[in-house]
């Protein structure tokens, strides 16, 4: 593959494989001033509803260690205000840019909608809405506002493997990125490439550990993606590890879910999800401290003396988009 690229943006969730996609690139010999994480906001600048409270600093603190730029973008009022969408357009886009400037694109014009409802458990992304608005289009509306990419040539790298799943497996390695303009008058070349489409899980913690790279606190507590903590496809224990840990957040979603009279699963109530299921059993004070504070106070490369950990989450269950 040419790696003759301008600049190479990385979805950088905070997650193992988002991790991976960095240090693989390092192991490329890619000039990291060229590197740039890129981290959606699932919560906007509010409290902390759906997502976990330390990844973005976590994410800031990741990308200080290895000397990388991070710009931080978000829906605002993230994905509480989109799930809440009545007869409304959705929200206008923030995003960081170089200089430390902050802009706002949309909101002003497009389609009213109603959501009034979660996300769906489904494939399709119209009707998983979180992956959509709060993710995908954040990052290509970031990228067509800025001059700076006009007569670049740029790849945007996110972490999709398809041992993740069969819909995941058929994904294109590598395609033109839907903010793509290369044949237009900014001549804005952007590719989408996804190199560890074809990675096992093996492969990822290999090259986290040859790094020494300690991950977010999620997976030390047993989660094995590091998505949002109350993710719409967690199973049973993995709710009841987030309501033991987030209670309050808890009862939130689960007061909406009453209040749609739409639930999370469609065949049952999350509730009664919960009810079922165990907390994982390496969940700490500790641990649970960290992964809810504003502030991640850990370093992200373990020192020389320090042994590195596969953390309880890793080779667990997926819980994730089929």
């Amino acid at each position: 593959m040419d790696l003759n690229y301008d600049k190479y943006i990385i979805a950088f969730s905070g997650g193992k494989d988002s991790v991976a996609l960095v240090l693989y690139l390092l192991d490329l010999g890619i000039d990291p001033a060229k590197i740039e994480l890129w981290h959606h906001d699932i919560d906007g600048n509010d409290n902390a509803f759906m997502d976990w409270e330390c990844t973005h600093d976590y994410c800031q603190k990741f990308a200080d260690a290895f000397g990388l730029q991070i710009y931080f973008s978000w829906k605002e009022g993230g994905f509480k205000r989109e799930m809440l969408r009545d007869n409304q357009r959705t929200a206008p886009t923030w995003f960081e840019a170089p200089g430390n400037i902050l802009k706002k694109v949309g909101g002003i014009v497009g389609k009213l909608a109603t959501r009034l409802k979660f996300p769906q458990v489904a494939v399709d992304l119209k009707v998983r809405w979180c992956s959509a608005y709060l993710k995908i289009d954040v990052c290509s509306i970031a990228i067509r506002n800025q001059e700076r990419f006009n007569g670049l040539k740029t790849v945007v790298l996110s972490g999709e493997r398809g041992e993740e799943s069969s819909a995941r497996s058929r994904y294109k390695i590598l395609e033109v990125d839907r903010s793509d303009s290369r044949n237009g008058k900014l001549k804005r070349h952007v590719d989408r490439w996804r190199p560890l489409r074809d990675w096992k899980e093996s492969e990822v913690w290999h090259i986290i550990k040859k790094y020494r790279v300690r991950v977010h606190p999620c997976y030390y507590m047993g989660w094995s993606r590091c998505s949002c903590k109350f993710c719409i496809f967690g199973n049973a224990d993995q709710f009841a590890s987030a309501f033991s840990v987030s209670p309050d957040q808890g009862n939130e979603i689960m007061s909406y879910e009453e209040l749609f009279g739409v639930t999370i699963k469609r065949n049952t109530d999350l509730r009664s999800l919960i009810s079922c299921g165990n907390p994982y059993p390496n969940i700490t004070k500790e641990l649970a401290k960290l992964a809810t504070s504003n502030i991640y106070d850990q370093q992200i490369i373990f020192n020389t003396n320090e042994e590195w950990v596969l953390p309880a989450g890793a080779y667990g269950e997926s819980c994730g988009p089929q």
